[in-house]
Formats: structure tokens, sequence, C-alpha cells
């Protein structure tokens, strides 16, 4: 009996040290970092980013290709006849709010977290947001070429209107303004911020914890502000005179639907319990635990094993010694059954 309880007790202890060793483990699988998971991360979506660049070639194409020059009649001139203004906004800050921003806020949760996950798939998600905005806001002022507000300065910037025989205008104006003039709807400018800092938005929305019902209104006003940022940039191109008011409306629509859409295949909804993290940090997770629990089973079998083989030992030693004790007793017995006879 005490050998089978220090049998017990030594297999006790050595899946005491390897469950801790375990445990161990697990902390270290729940710290996903760039140099331990980044790799096959990025390899396992590797047609994500194969398509990603495939959206930039077409974003080009797309670009570069001229739009449609839609009929513009003498009596469209009244609204068409702002003066022509720099932007506000410049193009090239755009991709530096819209998406060099977020990023960098990205990295910052990535220092704090050590979650490639959540870094891989807020860039990857945030990427394809902007990228699907670009080339269908693109497509569409190519497909519609409807003139911006400042068009009859673009077209005659002398300010002598020419037209043809069916009301037409001829303008002399240079070729790369002209082409310009005819990418009204809907704002660029506009549908990248919705796309990028709508994108923020959602992300923050889920990290903060907005909706925790715990009435923190303090955590909308981080929300809401690049959201605020967005519209403001969208009325700056209503008032340097570079889009109508319904242009701006569509390409803020248009920005934040894509955003919407794009952070869901990556994030749970920031309302959801679990909307601080993306899916895949959950499924790791998930993963990690059924391993752990496989691994216990299989600890408890082992030792189960060990203690019916201890058993079986000690069983087989009381036979032996039982078989010697009958055989020394046999002799002694018969003795005294001669003597009595």
């Amino acid at each position: 009996m005490a050998w089978r309880n220090m049998a017990s007790f030594l297999s006790f202890w050595k899946f005491r040290n390897t469950s801790q060793q375990r445990r161990t483990g697990e902390v270290k699988l729940g710290t996903h970092t760039i140099q331990s998971h980044g790799t096959t991360l990025a390899w396992n979506h590797c047609y994500d980013w194969l398509i990603l660049l495939l959206l930039a070639v077409i974003e080009v194409v797309v670009y570069v290709t001229g739009p449609f020059h839609r009929f513009v009649g003498k009596d469209m001139m009244t609204d068409l006849k702002y003066p022509m203004k720099d932007n506000t906004v410049p193009v090239w800050s755009v991709p530096m709010y819209a998406v060099l921003l977020p990023i960098a806020i990205f990295l910052l949760f990535y220092i704090r977290r050590k979650d490639v996950y959540d870094l891989h798939h807020g860039i990857l998600g945030l990427l394809f947001a902007v990228l699907i905005t670009a080339v269908i806001t693109d497509s569409i002022k190519n497909a519609v070429g409807r003139p911006r507000p400042d068009f009859f300065y673009r077209c005659f910037p002398d300010g002598k209107d020419l037209y043809d025989v069916w009301g037409g205008v001829v303008c002399h104006g240079e070729h790369g303004v002209i082409k310009e003039g005819h990418k009204s709807f809907p704002s660029g400018h506009t549908s990248w911020s919705f796309a990028g800092l709508g994108f923020l938005s959602l992300y923050l929305s889920g990290k903060l914890k907005v909706f925790d019902r715990r009435g923190h209104v303090a955590k909308l006003c981080i929300v809401f502000f690049p959201l605020l940022v967005a519209s403001l940039i969208g009325v700056s191109r209503v008032n340097d005179y570079w889009h109508h008011w319904q242009d701006v409306f569509a390409g803020g629509v248009l920005g934040l639907a894509v955003a919407a859409f794009c952070y869901r295949q990556f994030f749970p909804p920031p309302y959801d319990d679990e909307g601080w993290g993306p899916y895949a940090y959950f499924q790791a997770l998930k993963e990690s635990s059924a391993n752990t629990d496989t691994f216990h089973e299989t600890n408890v079998q082992n030792v189960q094993a060990a203690e019916i083989e201890i058993v079986n030992q000690q069983a087989g030693q009381h036979d032996v010694a039982a078989f010697y004790f009958n055989r020394n007793l046999s002799p002694t017995l018969d003795e005294m059954e001669l003597g009595k006879r």
C-alpha cells in the first residue's frame, strides 16, 4: 500500500509540473507577436495581399482613363460659373490622414497588446476599404462625367465662352484642366476620408468598448472625432467649388458603407462582447484551449494507466510471496500428518 501511495504521489507531481509548463506555453500563445506569428499570418493571407495589389493597379488604370464628356449647354453655365480655387485639403494629404494615421494608431494598440492578428487585420481591412472605395469612386466619376461647379473657367479661362450649333460648349482651356473638370460626382476626397477615418472610428469603438452599457459618453467623443474630420473635409470641397453638395453626400455614404463592410470581414460588431478583438484572435484562443483539454485528458489517462500498472505489479508480488509461503509450509504439514499416524 505504501508503494502504491508513493507512486500515485510521484505521478501527480509529474502531472502538476507538466500542467504548469503547459500553462506557461498558453501565456506565450496569448501574445501573438510579429516575430512569432507574423510571417505565417501574412502567408495565410497572401491571396488577400495579391488582390490588394490588383486593386491598386486597377485604380491607376481607372484614374488615368479619361471621363465621359457630358453635354454642357449654355443654359447650364449658371450653376457652373464659380471661381477656381486651390484645394483647402491638398490631394497628397489624403493618404496621410486616411491611411497612415489609422495605421499609426493600430501600431500603438499593437505595442500595448502584442496581438499581431489585430495589427494585420486592421491594416488589411483599412487598405481594402480605401482601395475598393477609390476604384468605385473613380469608376463612377468617369462614367458620369458631371462637370464641376467651376467648369466655366476651366473651359474658358479667359472668360470668353464659345458654343457650337447645338449649344454645346467649345472649350479652349488646358486639356488636363478640362478633363479634371468632368470628375465632379462623387467626391473623391470625401469618399477616401470616410473610408479611412470611418474604418478608424469603427476600430476605436470596438477597442474602447463604447457600447459596454456603462454610459461613458466621453468614449463617443473619441469615436465621433474621425467622422467629424471627414465631414469637414467634405464641406471644404463644396467651399472650394470643386464639388456640388450631392457629390459630397454620395462620397460620404459610399466611403462609410465600404468601410463598414470591410471592417466586419475581420472584426465583430463594436457592440458585441468580443468587439474589442478580431475574429482570428478568438479563433486562436479556442484552438489553444482545445489543445490544452486534449493534453489534460491524455495526462489523466497516463496517470491512471500508471496506477493500474503499479497495482498489477503489487498483486503479482503478493501472488509470488503466497506461492513460496505455501511451498515452504507443505513439508511441515506432511510431517505433522505422518507423526499423527
